[in-house]
């Protein structure tokens, strides 16, 4: 983190363990250790968001952390009720995965999968996040939404408008290639036709109906427990590369 932000002039996220996903006690003793050696270091809270994972507890934690002001990223994010919560706990920032979400649709179609069909506009991905900013930003919710994981260009320029988008080098250089204009896909003051057209009502969460919804939910659900589990075995590698 430290490296990072002598080139980036803004923030830098910096991750509590995942196997503290479900201990929201632990995540947040995890995400103040982090604030206060970074501190040590000379570089103030406000350039450092805590990534946490949304799941109930991760939310919890950083409602906590919201009022000692340290800002979050809520990361692993993949549906509405996630994306509620972590709003109605003061989130500063939200990452929903586009691409992860296609991913899932993708392998669950098989052959019935189109480009045509599912592309585009119509991509899952890109349709869960359209909704969370429509939801978001009728409602004047200030926790902002960056777009991450993304697949293709495509998804991207569909989602043009988002407070936020994390792009790998790889599209960059293919979108720096285009020269077209670009349409403002996503914008604040159309989000109440947006909203009743998604005919989206406002959520009431508490956490028997935000583990209610999530399980419903099969995508969000197995993308969640999924990312937990790969970031884990992430964390291990990188453990036994710094034991050496």
């Amino acid at each position: 983190g430290l490296e990072i932000l002598k080139v980036v002039p803004g923030r830098v996220s910096t991750e509590v363990d995942a196997d503290l996903s479900f201990d929201t006690k632990a995540s947040v003793e995890k995400a103040r250790a982090i604030i206060k050696a970074y501190d040590a270091n000379g570089i103030s809270r406000d350039k450092v968001l805590i990534k946490l994972a949304s799941t109930w507890e991760g939310i919890r934690a950083a409602e906590i952390l919201q009022k000692e002001g340290i800002d979050c990223n809520l990361t692993l994010l993949f549906s509405l009720a996630q994306a509620v919560a972590a709003a109605e706990a003061g989130a500063f920032l939200i990452s929903p995965f586009v691409g992860r979400i296609t991913d899932w649709y993708k392998a669950k179609l098989g052959s019935n999968w189109s480009d045509a069909n599912n592309g585009g506009a119509n991509d899952p991905g890109v349709t869960s996040v359209k909704r969370i900013f429509h939801y978001y930003k009728h409602f004047g919710i200030p926790t902002e939404i960056m777009g991450a994981s993304f697949r293709n260009t495509s998804q991207i320029l569909e989602l043009a408008g988002c407070d936020l988008l994390t792009i790998s080098p790889e599209l960059l250089a293919e979108l720096s290639g285009n020269t077209g204009a670009i349409a403002k896909k996503l914008d604040a003051n159309n989000a109440q036709s947006a909203l009743s057209a998604e005919n989206i009502t406002p959520l009431k969460l508490d956490e028997s109906n935000f583990r209610l919804q999530l399980n419903n939910d099969a995508m969000a659900t197995e993308k969640l427990a999924e990312g937990i589990r790969n970031f884990c075995v992430d964390t291990e590698k990188l453990e036994a590369l710094l034991a050496n």
